[in-house]
């Protein structure tokens, strides 16, 4: 710590010392989108040093992942960043899908492209509801969760469940769809795309909004680089890096992904990229049930042994999560369970940028750059 002293001279003179203080964000501040702690050294209202402390919300997933066989650790995979829990059960299927060589049912392929595009424009409303609110606009968050529930639906419809849906399985999907599914489906894209015009007015038209994200919290290439951060808050900076349109997975490679950029990398920059990637799901949205239309009736699943192993080897699969990309290390010793299951979380590399990201910035600047982050907690300690 160092310490800077004052010393008045002339009547009354007294020696006064001003010493940087060191203020604890967390462990429970609403904030954090779950229980981060944030220890930040002040100098006055500006931050000089910045430290994430994570682990709060540490389960070991990992481990748990090898004493359970390879249909029950879609359970654990789906619970550490619960708004994207269909995407991240998806990671797990495609890695031990890969190492046994199993091709998926065509059908199945593109309700997962489907439901995956869904799941991220139900992260992405989240926190363009939920962002807002932050920084103290309180009226979008509702138009957010009246989108959300139109979507969550049809989620809830076929899998049960609104927000740790289960319905990935290795060699495709839980269940067929209910007859009329899709129609549903495209109603509630339509409703959503029809009424997104009134959050962007809402938000993008306030001006309160603006100057308080504005040139705050500028992240640039090289700190995206160094770190490993990637998703929206990547894009945002310019990094224009995809792996639906880089590295296609699922029904990516027949699809036109349109990747959403910005150039400027700050708060206001990553609150677009998120608004304008909600539109451009919506797209791959459409474009999924227009090829399920034409798509003749079949399985939407493979039958699979009552005990099913994995052979010996080891594979590496990613996915372009909503929050960013998340990789699957999966080793195998040939039995049911994994050996070892190492999970590369988007949220755990774009929480550690705030230790170069904050440092200069003014204290009340600093939710607003917290909550463009779009991290969930659980997503960092796993």
């Amino acid at each position: 710590m160092t310490t800077e002293r004052i010393v008045g001279i002339g009547a009354g003179a007294k020696e006064l010392a001003t010493e940087d203080m060191t203020l604890n964000i967390g462990p429970q501040h609403p904030s954090t989108h779950g229980v981060l702690r944030l220890k930040l050294t002040l100098d006055g209202e500006r931050i000089s040093a910045a430290e994430p402390i994570v682990g709060y919300m540490h389960r070991g997933a990992e481990k748990l992942f090898e004493v359970r066989d390879f249909r029950q650790i879609i359970v654990l995979a789906n619970r550490h960043d619960w708004l994207s829990a269909f995407s991240s059960e998806l990671g797990v299927v495609l890695a031990v899908e890969r190492m046994l060589g199993m091709e998926v049912p065509v059908r199945a392929v593109w309700v997962r492209t489907l439901l995956a595009e869904l799941n991220r424009i139900l992260n992405h409303l989240m926190f363009l509801g939920s962002y807002p609110l932050e920084v103290g606009a309180i009226t979008p968050i509702f138009y957010a969760f009246r989108e959300r529930e139109a979507l969550q639906r049809v989620m809830e419809e076929i899998s049960g469940g609104r927000m740790h849906y289960m319905f990935n399985r290795v060699g495709g999907l839980k269940d067929e769809l209910p007859a009329g599914w899709t129609a549903r489906a495209r109603t509630a894209v339509s409703e959503v795309r029809s009424r997104m015009g009134e959050i962007d007015d809402l938000i993008m038209g306030n001006e309160i909004f603006r100057a308080r994200t504005r040139n705050v919290g500028v992240l640039t290439q090289e700190q995206i680089l160094q770190y490993g951060v990637s998703g929206p808050i990547a894009r945002a900076s310019g990094v224009d890096f995809d792996l639906r349109r880089d590295e296609p997975y699922l029904a990516y490679g027949d699809l036109d992904v349109r990747v959403v950029t910005r150039s400027e990398g700050d708060c206001l920059a990553r609150f677009e990229c998120l608004l304008d990637q909600v539109h451009a799901s919506l797209d791959l949205a459409d474009a999924c049930l227009d090829r399920l239309a034409e798509l003749p009736p079949g399985p939407i699943n493979q039958r699979l042994p009552k005990v099913l192993k994995v052979p010996e080897g080891h594979t590496y699969a990613w996915t372009e999560n909503p929050l960013g990309l998340n990789g699957y290390y999966l080793v195998s010793h040939g039995e049911k369970t994994p050996w070892r299951m190492k999970l590369r979380s988007a949220s755990f590399n774009n929480i550690q940028v705030l230790t170069e990201l904050l440092p200069g910035t003014l204290v009340a600047d600093m939710i607003a750059i917290l909550g463009s982050m779009f991290f969930v907690v659980g997503d960092i300690d796993k």
